[in-house]
């Protein structure tokens, strides 16, 4: 199979017939496509019998208004192309889709909320790559359709009818909007009917993180004891055993929900909470009392009960770290990121909804006092935490992920301590778009998606 990024040009109808599609004469004698009979033309799911003709002096791929329209495509691309002689299918691609929770057609400079810089990064970088993206929603999802009503960018954003993408990337934000029997049905259909790749398929469950890398002795040192809150013996147990532990709700996020509770030296206990306004406290004479506090909450929210750490601090500001793991156009896991969160001065928890602020790893480390060894081996060994927790996750959870936002710790003697693992690494930024700079993390994405697509 031979493949070559190409430029898309449209020509009008009636100039050509509709299904023929204008190629140079050099890459069609290279890739030795017939001209003398229909070929198949494949774009997504979209499938359509073509006739080709070449031309001496093109160098790109020109193809009818109307077909360009039936397959979505808009302003002129730039297409990587993919010729299987034993077909005799000329495939174009790849194409890429975000689902996404959604949209706002009344706000046409910002149509998908916070995300939508970074959408119009993906496409940006599309273009630059050869691929081609577009955007929907789980109410753009039609039950039996091959096709989908997304958002495309051409020099605005724009809704059109578009195939089944190559790779889906699901960027949902809730699990209600996840767990729907349209999103759910959509995604088993997409992989079974069209070949379709799904990544980052479902959130993960704090508790079915631990304790499916508990499993695995060399992922097990980066792991705080933790549990599922069943009970009182189970609290009481973890009580005993250490000064300071944290309630983390099993499918909480951004440091919502988070209860530190820690035994005092008159032998009460005392529990933090976080809220919007920052830290609530409460004192409780017993544990037997905090627990009954607790209750009410337990009956909506499932728990996990975790070890407290030490964490290393700034101005006692505990600080964490937050690695963006993805894999790359090999299809290899690989660290694209790894920053330092400073928590809030009223916040035990470092997340930027919390007031946290960002820092490099660097800079973090050298405010701590630490040993000068700890400070020299901190991002190595972050560094290497990340791979193995994401390379153990994808060998032991049977889902598909292609990034991973990788949440962790360092206490003072520079052991690496794993916080959670998040399946749906934030892409809010609110920076100005700068259409020439594409971050890192964008490029890598679109070259996992061109992996999976087998381009």
């Amino acid at each position: 199979m031979s493949k070559k990024t190409l430029p898309v040009q449209m020509f009008a109808p009636g100039s050509l017939k509709e299904n023929a599609i204008v190629l140079g004469e050099k890459l069609v004698k290279q890739w030795k496509i017939p001209t003398d009979r229909p070929l198949q033309l494949a774009f997504g799911s979209f499938r359509q019998e073509i006739t080709v003709v070449p031309a001496a002096k093109t160098s790109g791929l020109r193809i009818s208004e109307p077909l360009a329209r039936r397959m979505g495509l808009f302003s002129r691309p730039v297409l990587r192309a993919a010729y299987h002689s034993s077909s005799r299918t000329l495939r174009l691609g790849p194409l890429i889709s975000v689902l996404i929770s959604r949209d706002n057609p009344e706000q046409p400079d910002k149509p998908f909320g916070s995300i939508s810089m970074f959408c119009r990064e993906l496409v940006n970088a599309c273009r630059k790559q050869g691929a081609y993206v577009y955007f929907f929603t789980p109410d753009h999802i039609q039950e039996g359709s091959g096709s989908i009503h997304g958002w495309v960018y051409d020099d605005g954003w724009r809704q059109a009818s578009m195939p089944i993408a190559d790779v889906v990337n699901n960027r949902l934000t809730t699990r209600k909007m996840e767990n729907k029997p349209s999103v759910q049905h959509f995604m088993k259909e997409v992989k079974s009917r069209y070949g379709a790749h799904v990544f980052n398929e479902r959130f993960l469950d704090k508790n079915e993180v631990f304790d499916t890398l508990k499993s695995d002795s060399s992922l097990a040192r980066y792991l705080p004891e933790s549990h599922l809150l069943t009970g009182f013996s189970v609290l009481k147990k973890m009580c005993q055993h250490h000064s300071v532990v944290f309630l983390k709700p099993v499918r909480g996020s951004l440091g919502k929900g988070i209860i530190r509770i820690s035994k005092q030296p008159d032998g009460t206990y005392q529990t933090l909470a976080t809220s919007s306004a920052g830290a609530r406290r409460q004192s409780y004479s017993s544990l037997t009392k905090l627990f009954s506090g607790l209750s009410g909450k337990m009956k909506t929210t499932r728990y996990q009960i975790q070890q407290g750490l030490t964490l290393i601090d700034h101005g006692k500001r505990p600080i964490d770290f937050r690695a963006l793991v993805q894999k790359n156009g090999a299809g290899n896991w690989i660290v694209t990121s790894i920053v330092a969160r400073i928590a809030g001065g009223n916040h035990f928890v470092s997340n930027l909804a919390r007031g946290g602020t960002l820092s490099t790893v660097k800079d973090a480390v050298s405010r701590c006092m630490l040993p000068p060894e700890v400070k020299n081996t901190a991002y190595a060994k972050l560094h290497r935490a990340s791979l193995d927790i994401a390379r153990g996750i994808d060998n032991l959870i049977p889902l598909h992920f292609g990034e991973l936002g990788i949440d962790l710790a360092m206490d003072n003697s520079g052991k690496i301590w794993m916080l959670e693992v998040n399946s749906k690494p934030s892409k809010n930024d609110n920076t100005p778009l700068n259409e020439q700079k594409i971050r890192p993390s964008v490029k890598r994405l679109l070259e996992y998606c061109c992996y999976l697509s087998g381009f």
